[in-house]
C-alpha cells in the first residue's frame, strides 16, 4: 500500500512538473509574440531589434545611429568631412533657390533677407510672392509672382509650391533648395553640403518637423482611401532636391499634377513633397541638422558653430522670442535673426567690404560702427591678457 501511493506521489509530482514547464513555455510565447508586435507597430523598437539599415529613423531619440543624419557641425566632424573629396563640384550657379513669401512680408521680413544673404545671392535667388512690389523687384530682378492666393492655406502654399517646381525645372539647374522667408541661408556651406552627392541621384535632403513619419489618409478614389506614413523635412527650416529626382517627380509635380496630388492627401506643400518622395517614388529623406526652423530651440545652435549650419531662422518658440544667441549691431526689434551684418558666417575682409558697398546706409553704417566696436574689445581684450601674463 505504501507502494501505490508512493507511486502515486511521485506521478503527481512529474505531472505537476509538467504542467509548470507548459505553462512557462506558453507565457514565454505570449511575451515573444507581444514584443514582436510591438517592435512592429513601433518604427523605433523595430530599429533597434533589427539593428536597422537604412531603414527611416526618430529625429530626436534614435538621430546618433543613423549615417545618414547630418549633425551639427563641431571641429572635429566638419575637419572629418573636409578631408574626403567632394561627390561632385557645385557652384553657386548650379542651385535654384526658391524662397516663398507673401507680399504682408515683403518689408518685415524680405527687406532683411534682402540685406543680408540674398544681397550675395541675387543671380541664385528666385522670389515666389502673391503681389507685385516694384521696390522688391527694383532690388533684385528674380521675383515670381505666383498668382496665388495670399491666404496662408494648405491649396495657397501648394499653389505657390507648385510654381517653384516648374520654373526649377525650366531652369535646368542641378539642385532645387527651397526656404521661408524668415531663413537665413548661408550659401557657402549649402554648396559644401551639396558637393557630397549627385544631382543625378535621388537625393531628397531637409529636417523633419516631428520626431515620426506622418500619418495621412490618400484618396484613391470618391469612396476609397488608404492610410500612408512618410517622412517630410519641414519647409520652415529648408530642403534640397537633386534634379535626378526632381524629374521623376514630373508625375505627380508638374503643371496642376501637384494641387492634385495636394488634395489627394489634404496637407500642405512640404508634406505633399514628402509624400511624393517617400510614398510614391520610395526615396528616403536623408535627413540633417545642418537645417534649422523657428520650431525649434534656436538658443541650442552652438554659437561656435553658427557658420557651419546650412539655415537658420527666427521667429517664436514656446511663446518666447526665438533667435540664436549673439550680440549684433541692431536691436532685437530691429533685427530679429541677429545676423544683419553678416559677420557670424566668417565672412572674409574682401566679403564684408563687398557686402557693406551695397548695403544700405544705414545698415552699412551701423554695421561698419559694429565692426571697429569689436576689433577694440579684441584689441583691448588682448592687451589685458598679456597684461595678466605678465
Amino acid at each position: 500500500m505504501l507502494k501505490n501511493c508512493g507511486r502515486k506521489f511521485l506521478l503527481s509530482l512529474v505531472g505537476a512538473t509538467l504542467t509548470c514547464l507548459l505553462v512557462l513555455m506558453v507565457d514565454q510565447q505570449s511575451r515573444e509574440e507581444g514584443s514582436r508586435r510591438q517592435v512592429e507597430a513601433d518604427p523605433a523598437a523595430r530599429q533597434e531589434e533589427e539593428g536597422c539599415q537604412g531603414c527611416p529613423q526618430l529625429l530626436l531619440v534614435h538621430q546618433h545611429a543613423d549615417p545618414d543624419v547630418e549633425p551639427v557641425a563641431t571641429p572635429s566632424t566638419e575637419g572629418t568631412r573636409a578631408s574626403k573629396p567632394p561627390v561632385e563640384e557645385v557652384t553657386a550657379d548650379d542651385v535654384f533657390i526658391a524662397v516663398k513669401t507673401t507680399k504682408k512680408f515683403h518689408r518685415s521680413r524680405m527687406d532683411l533677407l534682402m540685406d543680408t544673404w540674398i544681397s550675395r545671392s541675387r543671380a541664385q535667388t528666385y522670389i515666389f510672392t502673391d503681389g507685385e512690389d516694384e521696390e522688391l523687384q527694383r532690388r533684385t530682378g528674380n521675383v515670381i509672382s505666383t498668382n496665388c492666393s495670399a491666404a496662408h492655406s494648405r491649396q495657397a502654399l501648394s499653389c505657390k509650391m507648385a510654381v517653384e517646381y516648374d520654373k526649377f525645372i525650366e531652369s535646368n539647374k542641378k539642385w532645387f533648395c527651397h526656404v521661408d522667408d524668415d531663413n537665413y541661408v548661408n550659401v557657402k556651406t549649402l554648396l559644401k553640403l551639396l558637393s557630397r552627392y549627385s544631382h543625378t541621384s535621388d537625393i531628397y535632403i531637409g529636417k523633419p518637423s516631428l520626431d515620426r513619419p506622418i500619418q495621412a489618409t490618400e484618396r484613391i478614389s470618391e469612396s476609397k482611401m488608404r492610410p500612408v506614413n512618410f517622412w517630410f523635412a519641414t519647409g520652415g527650416a529648408g530642403f534640397c532636391i537633386s534634379r535626378g529626382l526632381a524629374l521623376k517627380m514630373s508625375p505627380w509635380a508638374s503643371g496642376g499634377h501637384f494641387m492634385n496630388t495636394a488634395e489627394k492627401i489634404r496637407l500642405p506643400d512640404d508634406c505633399t513633397i514628402g509624400y511624393i518622395i517617400e510614398s510614391v517614388l520610395g526615396v528616403k529623406l536623408i535627413r540633417s541638422n545642418l537645417f534649422h526652423s523657428h520650431l525649434e530651440n534656436l538658443h541650442q545652435v552652438p554659437q561656435s558653430e553658427i557658420h557651419n549650419q546650412v539655415t537658420l531662422s527666427y521667429g517664436m518658440f514656446e511663446n518666447k522670442r526665438n533667435a540664436i544667441l549673439m550680440k549684433g549691431a541692431f536691436s532685437v526689434e530691429e533685427d530679429p535673426s541677429r545676423l544683419l551684418c553678416g559677420r557670424l558666417l566668417s565672412w572674409s575682409e574682401q566679403s564684408m567690404t563687398a557686402y557693406l558697398y551695397r548695403a544700405p546706409p544705414r545698415v552699412a553704417e551701423k554695421c561698419q560702427l559694429f565692426e571697429q566696436s569689436l576689433k577694440m574689445d579684441d584689441h583691448f581684450g588682448s592687451e589685458d591678457a598679456q597684461e595678466t601674463k605678465n
